[in-house]
This record gives C-alpha cells, sequence and structure tokens, in this order.
C-alpha cells in the first residue's frame, strides 16, 4: 500500500488533560515517524484551536494520541466520528468504559475475570471509614481516581490516617475513587495490536509502585522483554489481556496491565485506549521484540482507519 492511500493526517495531541505533556511527545513521536515514511501528517492540538478546523482543512483521518480525559475518554473519538472524520483506536464505548477504572474493573468481575477486592468512594456522595475499609482489604491498599491514567492522584496506604489523605487527594481528581487491595507480586502489561496480543513486559520500579516519575522521570526502571514467564503463562496472560481488552470494547491497538501475586494467580489492573506513544514507551517496546520498529507500528496502527 502507498502512503498517499492515507491522505491528510492529522495527529492529534496535546489537549487539555493532566497528560497533555505526556501527549505531545507521543504525539511528536508518531507525527514523526508517519512523515519519514512521506504520509501527509500535521499536528492537531484541540486545547489551541477549534475541531471544526479538520473539516476547512480537508484531513481524511486522525491519529489520536491524546492521553487521559477529553482524548481517551469516548468525547474525542464521538466529536470526530460526528465530523465524519476515521480515527485510530478504540470506538466512543471502548474508550469512555477503559477510562473509567470503576466500570472496567465492574465489567471485568461479571465475566468471572480476574481482579483484586476493591471499595469505591463516590465523588459527592464522600464518606467513608478508613480503618474499617483497610480491615477489609487487608491491611494495605493502593488508592486511584477513577479517571485519570499515567498513575496521576495514585497513592499506597497502610495507616487509616494514611488513606484518609490518600482518599481526599484522589477526590481533587473530581472522579470516583477505587481503593483496591494492594497485590505483592510482579506489574506486567501486554500491548494489544489488530487482535493480537504482543509479547508480554515485565516492569521493576524500586519505587512502591509503577507510578507517574517511575513511568517517565526515574532513570531506575527496568523493563524486561522477554517477561521471564514460562511459555504457558506468556500464553494464559496474553489470552487473559485478549479477553480483557474485548470486555471493554476495545478496538485496534491498546494496552491491558496486570500483576501476579506471590501465588501465581492474575489480576487485572486497568486497560489504556491510547496508551503511550513515545519511543521508550511500553507499545513500541513489545512491537520491536514482535518484529515491529516504530515506524511500521505507526503505519499498522494508521491502516486501522482505512477499514472505516
Amino acid at each position: 500500500m502507498k502512503s498517499s492511500a492515507f491522505g491528510k493526517v492529522a495527529v492529534m495531541m496535546g489537549g487539555s488533560s493532566a497528560e497533555r505533556e505526556v501527549s505531545l511527545k507521543s504525539g511528536q513521536a508518531v507525527l514523526n515517524a508517519l512523515c519519514a515514511q512521506q504520509i501527509d501528517a500535521f499536528s492537531f492540538d484541540p486545547a489551541e484551536r477549534p475541531l471544526t478546523d479538520l473539516l476547512d482543512l480537508g484531513v481524511d483521518r486522525a491519529f489520536v494520541v491524546l492521553h487521559g480525559r477529553g482524548g481517551e475518554d469516548g468525547a474525542m473519538q464521538g466529536a470526530l466520528q460526528t465530523l465524519g472524520v476515521p480515527y485510530t483506536g478504540s470506538s466512543v464505548l471502548g474508550c469512555a468504559l477503559s477510562m473509567d477504572k470503576v466500570r472496567t474493573k465492574q465489567i471485568w468481575q461479571s465475566m468471572q475475570l480476574p481482579v483484586a477486592p476493591s471499595i469505591v468512594i463516590r465523588v459527592g456522595h464522600a464518606q467513608w471509614d478508613a480503618a474499617q475499609i483497610l480491615k477489609q482489604l487487608g491491611g494495605k491498599v493502593i488508592v486511584k481516581p477513577a479517571l485519570e491514567g499515567s498513575s496521576i492522584g495514585m497513592s499506597v496506604a497502610a495507616e487509616a490516617s494514611e488513606l484518609d489523605t490518600a482518599i481526599r487527594e484522589a477526590l481533587q481528581y473530581n472522579s470516583d475513587v477505587l481503593v483496591e487491595r494492594w497485590i505483592n507480586g510482579n506489574e506486567y502489561t501486554v500491548a494489544l495490536l489488530n487482535g493480537e496480543a504482543l509479547p508480554v513486559i515485565r516492569l521493576q520500579t524500586p519505587h512502591q509502585f509503577y507510578d507517574f516519575s517511575a513511568k517517565y522521570q526515574a532513570n531506575d526502571t527496568q523493563y524486561h522483554c522477554p517477561a521471564g514467564l514460562s511459555d504457558d503463562d506468556e500464553q494464559s496472560l496474553r489470552q487473559l489481556a485478549l479477553a480483557a481488552f474485548a470486555a471493554v470494547d476495545g478496538k485496534g491497538w491498546g494496552r491491558i496491565d496486570a500483576m501476579r501475586d506471590e501465588q501465581g494467580q492474575w489480576f487485572l489492573l486497568e486497560a489504556n485506549a491510547v496508551p503511550g506513544m513515545t519511543e521508550k514507551s511500553l507499545v513500541p517496546m513489545a512491537a520491536k521484540q514482535r518484529g515491529l520498529s516504530f515506524e511500521q507500528l505507526v503505519w499498522n496502527i494508521l491502516a486501522q482507519t482505512l477499514e472505516q
């Protein structure tokens, strides 16, 4: 297929979410890879210009690399659909569900997919008994705002006072808060591309968990791909990731994060509809292990828009 088949491509990047800076880096990497393959692509930041400009510019399709609210939660996908612009990745429903950690988890639970025990603090009706929550969830928990990515607003608590502070901080992100039992074990991630689960990556960080700093700032985070699993365990995690992604109507490409406790039990953590796409991000790393260069990966993702 020739690069001219794609026509004019808007790389949607930046936006106004808490993950704006990460999105700008992802978007620039994607834009560079598209331009290197003679694709007529340009950057488009919806925080700086109206979406209707896409029509004035005669855009044929959009490569969405907007992370967080407004870009990864179905809002942008719905707007592009209304404008008649084909776009990469999951549809409105898939993005909306993946962005909401609480509803993602409820769907996985209903399908008997493995998740850690948790409770939900509802924004606007927030009352809780920290000591009781800790007792119920095993003494140590991780607290997550339901609608943020990149580990933003997340913290760990093992004391009632710590948990009170953690919940209050997470509620500042104006979304429900998920309080989840702490899992001792290794963290893994599985990238998904065109219905295939790519090689598993194991994450290793000296931080308490794989937080924002470990993801984007620290130099001591280690990534293992191959992940060091047996063939059977690698395959079972890949199958679990495919089932988890399909359950939230994930399409095209994305990522599923999971943990394995010391007894060997898998637990699903969350789904990502628009994962990071910097040269150092996890999806490109898994694609490389699969034999795909960054440029080939980006081409593959953009090619999904030709079927819309």
